[in-house]
């Protein structure tokens, strides 16, 4: 009996030893890695694609700035029918229509020369809100990939949990028949019995909370990815990442791209208020009409010209020019507020993403270390208890410290990784291009390269925009 117990000892100890790899080493048909899942976010997002939609608006705001510097050009037309008769007061009075049809045809054409710069400046400010949106647009993708990274080692946690999980029920009902098999020669009480069997009822149920926990992992995956995740057996090369919080916060002052657009922000702020104030101004246009029109009953044409150039200002438009351009400076200093906000925030991301990697080595180190001491405890616990000198209960304990140990040593790699794609995150580096993944990156100045200009819809250029629409349209 001592020998058939101290075998059962051995593999519980054996199998308890190796499920931490469970999963890391066993081969697979197809893993998903974290690359996959990265790029499963950057191709599937739904914010993205928001977002990219929003950077196309703000292009467009662009061309119609532009369209104040050009000319107007435009036509009309009208077909006016006349009804009317006179009649005549002498003898043999008769009655005269005198009703008549006339139509005529106008083109006119409009360009303001001169506006001391507010036009020009209201085009640079959309220019630098476009730089702002762009932007803001990489700020959306490092969420997006931190989302990402988030639910691929939530699901690889509770993957391993689960494997835990099952290796501890299979050890418990091990554990349960040997203190059965004890108590049958004597060895042990009834009430090292029923401890056995209670603590194989806890495992019953806390391998159905991992379960449960795995599924909801499972889905947030799914859900930022875009597909539902396989096993994730491939634990990446961890990110080198600079610790030196100082040099750090350097970086992310001159990258990140929230500082980036609060300095877009202010710019265009300040561009508002220069052409709000340019408002007050005179302005000098040029006007041209061409006109033809027609009776029909008389063969009557006409054929006119004008040209002519036109010079005002405002003189009182009861303070709506004052309160623009005060409202102009309102907004300048609150970006300017927004800004330096910003850049303290920015700042304080970063200590505390290095704060959080620091303290993530730390943890696994000392995981580590306490998984190697509950597993020499648990050894030692063991064989005392075949000499008698232990308890099941004992026992018991003994193989939950482990478990536990092995759990927090899980947790601890994930929130190594975890913490690491924070770090990079906070200092702006969290993006397809710098994680040189294997996807087509999206380019924010091609469309704007393509309607800077405002082209027509007849154009060549207008065309070659139309099919760049029809390819990027969202299905309903």
């Amino acid at each position: 009996m001592k020998l058939k117990t101290e075998w059962r000892a051995i593999g519980r100890i054996a199998m308890v030893a190796s499920v931490l790899t469970v999963g890391l080493q066993s081969p697979q048909a197809k893993a998903d890695t974290l690359a996959d899942a990265l790029v499963g976010a950057y191709t599937q997002s739904g914010l993205l694609e928001q977002n990219r939609a929003l950077l196309r608006a703000a292009d467009e705001d662009v061309a119609i700035a532009g369209s104040l510097l050009r000319p107007i050009i435009s036509w009309s037309g009208n077909f006016t029918r006349q009804f009317g008769n006179v009649r005549s007061s002498a003898e043999g009075a008769r009655t005269q229509d005198i009703g008549e049809t006339t139509s005529g045809l106008s083109l006119s054409a409009a360009w303001q020369l001169y506006d001391f710069g507010a036009d020009q400046f209201r085009v640079d400010a959309s220019k630098e809100l476009v730089l702002s949106t762009r932007a803001s647009l990489l700020q959306v993708e490092q969420s997006v990939f931190l989302r990402a990274v988030f639910a691929y080692f939530e699901v690889f946690r509770q993957q391993e949990f689960v494997e835990l999980r099952i290796n501890n029920l299979r050890l418990l009902q091990e554990e349960l028949q040997a203190a059965r098999d004890r108590f049958e020669v004597g060895e042990v009480t009834r009430t090292d019995v029923a401890q056995a069997e209670a603590a194989l009822e806890d495992a019953r149920s806390f391998l159905a909370v991992a379960r449960r926990d795995l599924t909801r992992a499972q889905a947030e995956y799914t859900n930022v990815v875009g597909r539902a995740p396989g096993v994730l057996t491939s634990v990446p090369t961890l990110p080198v990442v600079d610790t030196d919080i100082e040099s750090a916060q350097a970086i992310a002052v001159r990258n990140h791209p929230d500082v980036i657009q609060a300095r877009h922000d202010v710019a265009a702020t300040e561009l508002v208020a220069l052409a709000a104030g340019r408002d007050m101004y005179p302005t000098v246009s040029l006007s041209g009409v061409l006109r033809t029109e027609e009776t029909w009953n008389s063969d009557g044409k006409a054929d006119t010209g004008s040209v002519s150039l036109n010079f005002g200002g405002p003189i009182y438009r009861g303070g709506e020019l004052s309160a623009r351009q005060r409202r102009a400076y309102a907004s300048r200093d609150a970006a300017r507020g927004s800004q330096y906000t910003v850049l303290q925030d920015v700042q304080q991301d970063v200590v505390d993403a290095i704060s959080g990697v620091i303290a993530a080595r730390a943890v696994l180190v000392s995981s580590r270390e306490a998984v190697r001491a509950a597993e020499v405890a648990f050894l030692g616990v063991r064989e005392e208890a075949n000499l008698g000198a232990r308890t099941t209960l004992d026992v018991l304990d003994a193989e939950q410290t482990l478990l536990d140990a092995r759990t927090t040593l899980i947790s601890a790699q994930a929130g190594q990784f975890t913490a690491t794609y924070e770090v990079l995150e906070s200092l702006g580096y969290l993006t397809a291009q710098r994680l040189r993944l294997p996807v087509q990156i999206y380019d924010p100045a091609a469309y704007y390269n393509l309607v800077k200009n405002g082209p027509t819809i007849l154009s060549p250029q207008g065309r070659q925009l139309d099919r760049v629409l029809r390819s990027i349209q969202v299905p309903d």
